[in-house]
């Protein structure tokens, strides 16, 4: 085989290849042979690869993760899935899909995706209550941070967690392992000890493992609902992102709530040693780095410290 391969071709080229050597074959014989005896079809990429390669410890975290959601649902303990959904632009900007208009008075955009830097850009962060099938999304205009990330998290239990699950001690957040809730990210875990302290909530955290975020449930479960709820509408404003989002509804009884976060989060929050002493985290028997719980310090100030530089 030659590094350009055939079947990158059109049914007309190849024929004119073939015709070249020797070989009459016309484009409809060779559709037929193609299609009906070599069983080929016209495919497009799929995505599958992961890119980087596979944690040895990949299939058994996911099983350790999955062990931890249902030990925690049997428990009526809530089980939350966190992620940052990519930046919009707002504006009159193009956006994927179609949407049902007047025939032949399709919504006119701009022709150009550059930022608007009066509009400019929002961040949705989300949080899908994997019990209830229920979401909450925080609307950014600053800057993806941890302590945008959890800033969210909050306003996201105070708002729907707090009401569904009043007997509550302990929350399980599932989140990738990169990204402002990375597991290396210190702002992450001292704004989640802030959390645990002012709700008094056993903040456990299981991560998925490096180059796994597809599997995700929020990805599948509620961002991609609401990609479909948006498509072909223009986000013009905060306020309708805001609105399409918490109007995306399915048939298997999605509900999703919405706000816009005005807070100025600011990009390179350096977090000191001694700060992160006081981050009382215990880390897992299995991958410590990759699952661990946050306890409030209130609750349970007797309790040692664990040095999350090592983890």
């Amino acid at each position: 085989m030659r590094p350009l391969k055939w079947t990158s071709k059109s049914l007309s080229k190849i024929s004119a290849e073939l015709k070249a050597q020797g070989w009459q074959a016309s484009p409809t014989t060779l559709s037929h042979i193609l299609r009906e005896e070599l069983e080929y079809s016209l495919q497009g990429l799929k995505k599958t690869k992961e890119g980087a390669k596979q944690h040895p410890d990949r299939d058994a975290q996911f099983q350790y993760l999955s062990r931890q959601c249902e030990d925690f649902q049997r428990r009526g303990q809530p089980v939350i899935s966190v992620d940052t959904k990519k930046k919009e632009l707002v504006g009159d900007f193009k956006n994927g899909g179609r949407e049902w208009q007047p025939k032949g008075q399709p919504e006119p955009v701009r022709s150009h995706d550059f930022e608007d830097k009066e509009l400019g850009k929002f961040i949705p962060y989300g949080i899908y209550d994997q019990s209830r099938n229920e979401g909450w999304v925080n609307v950014g205009t600053a800057h993806d941070t941890g302590e945008f990330a959890v800033s969210s998290i909050r306003q996201g239990w105070l708002r729907m967690g707090k009401a569904a699950y009043p007997q509550a001690q302990q929350l399980l957040i599932t989140a990738d392992a990169g990204g402002s809730n990375g597991y290396r990210i210190r702002l992450w875990k001292r704004e989640l000890q802030k959390l645990a302290d002012e709700t008094g909530l056993a903040l456990t955290v299981c991560h998925f493992p490096p180059g796994t975020s597809k599997w995700n449930k929020i990805e599948h479960r509620m961002f991609c609902h609401i990609t479909a709820n948006w498509r072909g509408r223009p986000l013009s404003s905060l306020e309708v992102a805001v609105n399409l989002i918490a109007n995306t509804r399915t048939q298997k009884g999605l509900s999703i709530q919405a706000d816009l976060d005005l807070g100025a989060y600011e990009k390179g929050i350096e977090v000191s040693e001694e700060e992160m002493s006081k981050v009382q985290v215990k880390p897992a028997d299995f991958h410590g780095e990759w699952n661990y719980t946050i306890t409030s310090r209130n609750s349970a100030a007797s309790e040692p410290s664990v040095d999350v530089s090592k983890i």
